[in-house]
């Protein structure tokens, strides 16, 4: 739920900005993603809570030892280590600029600091100066040792970057060619949909059922430019049908296979699969019509 709110903080956001950009041109920074989606993601950790909550009350009463568990577990962490605190200090850089590449776009004309950062930097430029500068950053003068080395990037798993790459490639070819198109009118004719709000909800339940059977990444690279073309054709707008898409694409309760945390919870053996998939349905159900519900009665704001 927690990576809905930032364009960071899952794969379908960035491939959502992406196809959003190259496709329909409508770029979306990180601080109007943030303004658009916080809401949204405060709302769904509530229905999230109060429907686990009910649905599984505690009735053990208060859990003793928590408090020194992780006291123990806090101390044994240790003191901040060099390579932690620059690594915050990157981070802390990159988020930075992030924003302000976003309040940037509410500025006025005259203001000089908007101007030079539209016009020098963008989200993708801040993210790779913010890995230089791990380069850069000495963990020991000594001994020339620095946050990042050449060998530890090395061993980054980059197949995941050249799958997220040709992902967009794939859709992007899927939109260019009118397969997307012809797929998304074929929706529109089967169902009956005629609405942008309409089809809103449709392809945000759509994005929900697909990311329970396969990888949230596979599922935005073969929905999101099905909404776009469909939303062209049809002349709807195509940013709350995209939005909604790429949110419900996010939400994956049912399965252990939808996503890896519930196969690491499922794993556990303490979570029954009936139980699961009976909270999941209903979580699914219930953060699609939050999702659906606010998308409609926010986004007037948003276009204001």
């Amino acid at each position: 739920v927690g990576g809905l709110a930032t364009p960071i903080g899952t794969p379908p956001n960035l491939i959502t900005i992406g196809y959003l950009k190259e496709l329909a041109n409508i770029p979306i920074g990180f601080l109007p993603w943030m303004l658009i989606a916080l809401p949204i993601t405060l709302a769904v950790f509530v229905v999230v809570s109060l429907t686990l909550r009910l649905l599984f009350p505690w009735t053990e009463g208060r859990l003793e030892g928590v408090e020194a568990f992780l006291e123990q577990e806090r101390s044994g962490l240790g003191p901040w280590t060099p390579g932690q605190r620059n690594t915050l200090l990157a981070f802390a850089m990159a988020l930075t600029l992030w924003l302000a590449l976003g309040l940037a776009e509410f500025a006025p004309p005259q203001a000089v600091w908007a101007a030079f950062l539209k016009e020098h930097l963008s989200e993708g430029t801040v993210a790779l100066l913010a890995a230089l500068l791990l380069f850069l950053l000495p963990v020991d003068w000594r001994q020339g040792r620095f946050t990042l080395t050449w060998r530890e990037a090395v061993e980054i798993d980059w197949g995941t970057l050249l799958l997220f790459g040709g992902g967009l490639a794939l859709g992007d070819l899927l939109f260019k060619t009118g397969v997307a198109s012809l797929l998304g009118q074929a929706i529109l004719r089967g169902l009956g949909v005629r609405s942008a709000w309409g089809f809103t909800g449709l392809v945000t339940l759509l994005g929900t059922l697909f990311t329970e059977f396969t990888s949230n990444t596979a599922a935005a690279n073969m929905l999101i430019p099905v909404v776009l073309a469909t939303a062209r054709e049809a002349g709807f707008d195509p940013l709350p049908a995209a939005l909604g898409a790429c949110l419900g694409i996010n939400l994956a309760f049912v399965l252990p296979i939808s996503t890896p945390p519930n196969a690491i919870v499922y794993g556990s053996g303490r979570v029954p699969l009936t139980a699961m998939a009976k909270a999941g349905l209903l979580l699914d159900l219930f953060c699609w019509l939050t999702i659906w519900g606010l998308l409609r009665l926010l986004y007037p704001v948003w276009v204001i």
